[in-house]
């Protein structure tokens, strides 16, 4: 819904249908391409007048939050399409396309009897609405939650060397595991390579010479692999830190490998079908809401004519989109139909 639109109401002097025709003919005269449409609020129970003002403290702050979670509701779908690649859907209520849902509102009196108090009613949508977003809070958490496991998983295999996952990388041929002998993995700087090509063999007793063999590069670090003694690994951890090489720690294993494999699988098709299913609840939940909503602006439009008009409920509640050159004379017809009821 990308059209802006007020519901308001105006009170009635003579006849609800003059002051309608009226207010046809003034739109059509003075802004003619603003659409008007009358909101059909049922004759709901008026209550006390005391219960009135308690009520109308309320529906400002009662709008306020329903009014906020369906926008929630409606960031969250844009960013589901447009992550999904989907061309955005129009939001509906019941297959109902919302525009239309608000121009041609039809009090649902299955789901809001209107003989109940309006501040049953009331306290009812935002019950419902609130209940929603908690749902909602909770689904876009789980979503949340596999897609930081996957962020986490794409940096390690898409960071530097000094940090990303190294198993693709490697080869069972590139590793020597015997009873004495170790291959460890060193990180070099990109601009230190003959440097490291020069010293590794120095860097501690009993490394094999020219057992080191360059795996793979990338714009900060090269990947190198050394061979030496099991016992002295330790010592050639310390002195290649100080000469600014990294040694990465890495053990070899198919299955460990695999499960890792399994593990991406699994969390990418989690998180699409997560997706998928948190889309089609914001669908229909946006739907719920924006009813809801439009109900709440019907009793807010009820309660606040009452105080302002008096009773018995005599006014006319109407929907226009006005666009924002034409809303300033607008709202000047409006308050002409105001002043010339009250003379």
């Amino acid at each position: 819904m990308a059209n802006r639109y007020w519901v308001v109401s105006l009170p009635v002097q003579k006849s609800a249908s003059t002051l309608w025709n009226s207010l046809q003919d003034q739109i059509s005269k003075h802004s003619f391409d603003t659409p008007l449409y009358r909101f059909n609020i049922p004759n709901l129970r008026v209550g006390t007048l005391d219960s009135l003002l308690a009520l109308s403290d309320d529906l400002f702050k009662s709008n306020t939050f329903i009014e906020g979670v369906s926008q929630k509701i409606r960031r969250q779908i844009e960013e589901l399409e447009r992550v999904s690649g989907l061309e955005s859907n129009a939001l509906t209520v019941d297959g109902v396309p919302i525009d239309s849902y608000l121009t041609r509102f039809v009090w649902d009196e299955a789901k809001y009897p209107t003989m109940s108090p309006l501040r049953e009613i009331v306290d009812g949508i935002h019950t419902l609405v609130a209940k929603i977003e908690d749902d909602l809070k909770v689904r876009v958490a789980e979503y949340n939650n596999v897609r930081s496991q996957l962020n986490a998983i794409n940096r390690k295999q898409s960071g530097s060397l000094a940090v990303r996952d190294l198993s693709n990388m490697v080869k069972p041929e590139d590793i020597i595991t015997s009873e004495h002998l170790v291959t460890l993995l060193a990180v070099v700087p990109k601009y230190s390579q003959k440097d490291w090509l020069s010293s590794y063999e120095t860097l501690t007793t009993y490394v094999v010479p020219r057992s080191s063999k360059k795996l793979y590069e990338d714009n900060e670090y090269a990947l190198y692999t050394v061979t030496l003694f099991g016992r002295v690994a330790d010592n050639f951890r310390t002195s290649a830190r100080e000469r600014g090489f990294q040694i990465r720690d890495f053990e070899y294993s198919p299955e460990a490998q695999e499960s890792r494999k399994q593990e991406l699988e699994k969390l990418v098709q989690d998180q699409d079908s997560l997706r998928s299913s948190l889309l089609q609840w914001c669908y229909t939940s946006y739907g719920e809401v924006f009813s809801s909503w439009m109900h709440f602006c019907a009793v807010r439009i009820f309660a606040e004519s009452i105080l302002r008009y008096g009773l018995p409920p005599s006014f006319l509640a109407c929907v226009l989109s006005p666009s924002t050159k034409g809303e300033k004379k607008v709202r000047s017809i409006l308050e002409g139909l105001c002043d010339s009821t009250n003379r």
